[in-house]
């Protein structure tokens, strides 16, 4: 009986011990860790983010302040140029209305005003070509004008600034070069006067406006407005026979003068 009773204690006393045990083992353990939940899953429609061994992209970088506007600006530009692009060369043809003054600002006998006009008025035409670097353009331009007692043509180098406003394009144009006066025409007045042997050319310098129109990037037409300055110089030729004396006092000797001209015209042109 004793015997009985020492076993049962015994049992009792490592039942005891059992529950202190665990106890300390799930106290140093920490709190239970819940199950890992499965990995979420996305839509179809939608990409999983982009990680790679733990790596993620960089967040999108936000808008500068005033580029939507910029971008605004540059297509409606886009759209205001007709899309002409680029061009890097030029041809016009141009046809109007001329006068010309020969000695408005100087007179020394560079023609005999009795037998030959010194002003007139008359149709003259032009050819100009060259290249273009954005809005500045270069070239050369050759203008005859036909007045009714002689024949005037220049010869000029012509720079050109430009200011694209969509189809719409002033300009303006600074030339110089060489001029010539001849093809004299005196009339009965002066039947022996030997007109080839009077001479006079000069100096042209030129001014210009005008305002083209794109009716695509290859054609444009418009106007053109200019004044030139005129200086012009002769040389003394021989005597000739059956004109006034006058006229054989003016031609024997040098003379010069200084004048000016204006022109208005219309232009057409090919852009390359």
């Amino acid at each position: 009986m004793r015997h009985s009773s020492r076993r049962l204690r015994g049992h009792f006393a490592a039942a005891i011990a059992s529950v202190l045990i665990s106890g300390v083992a799930a106290a140093q353990m920490g709190p239970a860790q819940p199950y890992p939940s499965p990995s979420p899953t996305y839509p179809s429609s939608t990409p999983p983010p982009l990680e790679t061994g733990g790596l993620t992209p960089p967040p999108t970088m936000p808008s500068v302040p005033g580029e939507s506007e910029t971008r605004a600006t540059l297509e409606r530009a886009e759209r205001e140029d007709a899309g002409r692009g680029l061009e890097f060369l030029w041809l016009d043809v141009e046809g109007g209305y001329e006068y010309i003054s020969l000695q408005t600002f100087k007179a020394n006998s560079l023609v005999d005003a009795e037998v030959v006009q010194d002003a007139g008025s008359a149709f003259a035409f032009g050819v100009g070509a060259g290249v273009r670097l954005i809005f500045v353009t270069l070239g050369a331009r050759f203008r005859l004008g036909q007045f009714s007692a002689w024949d005037l043509w220049t010869l000029n180098a012509e720079l050109g600034l430009h200011v694209p406003l969509g189809a719409l394009e002033p300009s303006f144009t600074f030339s110089a070069g060489y001029a010539s006066l001849g093809a004299f025409s005196v009339g009965n007045a002066a039947a022996g006067f030997d007109t080839d042997r009077v001479d006079v050319s000069g100096f042209d310098a030129r001014v210009g406006a005008n305002l083209d129109y794109y009716l695509n990037p290859l054609l444009s037409l418009g106007v053109r407005g200019s004044f030139e300055l005129l200086v012009l110089s002769r040389n003394g030729a021989l005597q000739p026979t059956a004109v006034p004396a006058s006229a054989a006092q003016v031609y024997a000797r040098d003379g010069d003068g200084i004048g000016f001209g204006l022109t208005m015209s219309a232009v057409a042109g090919v852009h390359f």
